[in-house]
């Protein structure tokens, strides 16, 4: 199985509602679709979605990245070599980690087409049925509620609040959406960068106080404020979680030995794709630190991938937040992943078993 060469798309989702958090917000889910051809008719897909406030990935950059740094790096080699692969496109450039990861997954769907095997039991095992949390966009505490009642009432078990804009607000958001689904749902609560370390401290404080029990909270302060972050997982009881300060081995070895955080959210976008998340995730569990396995705003493929991580490393993996796919309007991408509310389901097609991508526009011109 040789790669023969790449081919381009880019996928748009509208969303069901506009997703907002403390930074941005979006109305559509929007990809670039990786597709790696074989001399013998397999083609492996990957994707994925620029976030250039967080990862500095735009969708220009994802292109020119893989067509002049990564693709020529991978012509012309057996697609079943996927340790050597997978090293090349990780070396071949600094950050660029969508662009990385977009074709590290494609390179993970030809290895399990090569050997008839999911993904998931490729990279371990497991059971292949996982559940997710949907996100609550920040918002009018009325329309918070709203939705929240909405995602309780869909099957949803976990609820993710998006706050981080003032909060003082903050405290109102949340105490309403928990007098409203109390004892229906966990809360989660995600102040993507939006705090100070002194004003997260607080606010959970008073979350606390009043008798909120929160899952977890995320990202409280500025990525690159570890001590800040530090100074919060300390003071509060509240599990803490770090997703934008976690940007490779690296940074979550720091983490851990700090003690800045109680759980690390992994993001294919961050990690450069699979192969880094994994060894994140073994990283985490050898030390006994929980990992949460994360998207940004992502479509069914790269998603699909980050699902059967979710599986294979269970153990480590406790909590799921990969609603992506089902915050669209329709999912465009038949695989052996099924996205069904707040169940996710893998089947035992090859790879990521995708058989057909609908509404791609081609990139190739």
């Amino acid at each position: 199985m040789k790669i023969t060469g790449f081919r381009f798309g880019r996928l748009r989702v509208p969303l069901q509602t506009p997703f907002k958090t403390s930074t941005r917000t979006v109305d559509a889910i929007d990809d670039i679709v990786v597709m790696i051809d074989t001399d013998d008719g397999h083609v492996g897909y990957g994707s994925a979605t620029a976030t250039a406030r967080i990862t500095g990935d735009t969708h220009g950059g994802i292109l020119d990245a893989i067509r002049h740094h990564l693709a020529p790096l991978l012509v012309g080699e057996d697609a079943e070599n996927l340790h050597l692969l997978t090293g090349r496109v990780r070396s071949a450039m600094k950050r660029n980690t969508s662009a990385k990861a977009a074709v590290d997954i494609a390179l993970h769907d030809l290895f399990g087409q090569r050997f008839a095997a999911p993904t998931y039991k490729l990279l371990g095992g497991g059971e292949p049925a996982i559940t997710t949390d949907v996100t609550i966009s920040v918002d009018y505490i009325d329309k918070m509620v709203a939705d929240a009642v909405a995602a309780v009432e869909r099957g949803f078990e976990a609820l993710k609040i998006k706050v981080g804009k003032d909060p003082g607000v903050d405290v109102e958001r949340v105490k309403a959406v928990h007098a409203a689904i109390e004892g229906r749902a966990v809360l989660r609560i995600d102040a993507n960068q939006g705090w100070t370390a002194k004003q997260a401290v607080r606010a959970i404080h008073q979350l606390e106080d009043a008798g909120v029990r929160l899952d977890i909270v995320e990202q409280p302060v500025k990525s690159w404020d570890i001590a800040g972050m530090q100074y919060v997982t300390e003071r509060i009881d509240t599990p803490v979680v770090a997703d934008e300060s976690v940007t490779g081995i690296t940074g979550v070895a720091e983490i851990i030995q700090r003690r800045a955080a109680d759980i690390i959210n992994i993001k294919l976008m961050k990690t450069g794709g699979l192969t880094t998340a994994v060894r994140i995730a073994d990283l985490a569990a050898t030390y006994g630190v929980e990992c949460m396995i994360g998207c940004m705003l992502e479509g069914a493929i790269s998603v699909a991938a980050a699902a059967h991580l979710a599986v294979a490393r269970a153990d480590v993996i406790t909590r799921v937040d990969l609603d992506g796919p089902t915050l669209g309007r329709f999912n465009p991408v038949e695989s052996n992943v099924c996205f069904a509310d707040a169940e996710i389901t893998i089947g035992d097609a090859p790879g990521l078993g995708i058989a057909a991508v609908h509404g791609l526009e081609p990139l190739d011109a």
